[in-house]
């Protein structure tokens, strides 16, 4: 019997914020940021997020919240996203090129998604899953709900002038960051209706920029604070670790970053709980009778 916090009925029994019951819920929806090496963060929220009982029903991703989104969504245990953040190294998953429209040619990534997804397509994956990247031609968000997991993967992380852009058909695509830094409207699209959106790229001050990927995002990151602003209110729940002591591309500190991730959202667990349970009629028990 699985836990989660959902609407009560007759027969449900309440233990410590979580509801044992049938069939019929209410969707809970994940959406995870863009930010690089900032984004590790999202393994140590969803670690949390399980930790205090809450089932994640739907889930989408941008950039490196698209890389954790895709592992999470085809069974990957945080556990295991831990290990593989800290083992792995650049050589395993960059494959540089002659820089004409980006110094990383992405093949090296797009087999090791491949691999760690088992090849799955989109719509395959255990928890229904939303991947965004950008379209330089047609200047909008491309969500992929369908589709294989690797090659979507692959254009959300397409950071411009660093990955070299995903060429389809029709398409030029790039990260999905660009357009959508936290895709909250994709996994309300798929059917959440409570959404907890994980925003890796709010900073309370500016850090000094250690790289060209840094100098980007950053950038990127001012440009889009206003227009998110308003974005963001769409989400129920925002949790938005402070990771001003991770660069963007220092990826060497991914075990600080998850474990930011998971200190921030154990501190706002009685907030997401809150707010989870105000429309579920649910009820919080401590074992006292």
């Amino acid at each position: 019997m699985r836990l989660f916090l959902l609407p009560l009925p007759p027969d449900c029994i309440v233990l410590n914020h979580k509801c044992l019951w049938g069939d019929d819920r209410v969707g809970i929806g994940l959406a995870l940021g863009s930010g690089g090496a900032k984004g590790f963060a999202h393994v140590g929220v969803i670690k949390a997020l399980e930790e205090a009982g809450i089932t994640i029903d739907y889930i989408s991703g941008s950039s490196m919240g698209a890389l954790i989104a895709a592992f999470y969504a085809t069974g990957m245990r945080t556990v295991f996203m831990e290990q593989l953040a800290t083992t792995l190294r650049w050589r395993h998953w960059v494959d540089f090129t002659v820089p004409k429209m980006g110094m990383v040619n992405g093949e090296k990534v797009k087999q090791m998604v491949h691999m760690l997804t088992k090849g799955q397509n989109i719509e395959q994956a255990k928890i229904p899953l939303a991947i965004v990247a950008t379209d330089l031609l047609s200047r909008q968000r491309v969500v992929f709900t369908h589709g294989n997991i690797a090659e979507a993967v692959r254009a959300s992380i397409a950071i411009p002038g660093v990955f070299v852009p995903v060429f389809t058909e029709n398409a030029v695509l790039v990260d999905g960051g660009v357009l959508d830094r936290v895709p909250i409207e994709a996994v309300r699209n798929l059917g959440a209706s409570k959404v907890i959106a994980v925003d890796v790229s709010v900073n309370s001050q500016t850090t000094l920029p250690q790289s060209m990927i840094d100098v980007f995002f950053q950038s990127l990151d001012i440009m889009q604070e206003q227009v998110y602003q308003s974005v963001r209110s769409a989400a129920d729940i925002a949790i938005t670790p402070q990771l001003t002591s991770i660069g963007i591309s220092q990826f060497s500190k991914a075990a600080l970053a998850i474990d930011i991730g998971y200190q921030s959202a154990k501190a706002q667990m009685e907030e997401v709980l809150r707010e989870l349970e105000k429309d579920n009629h649910c009820e919080t028990y401590d074992g006292a009778s």
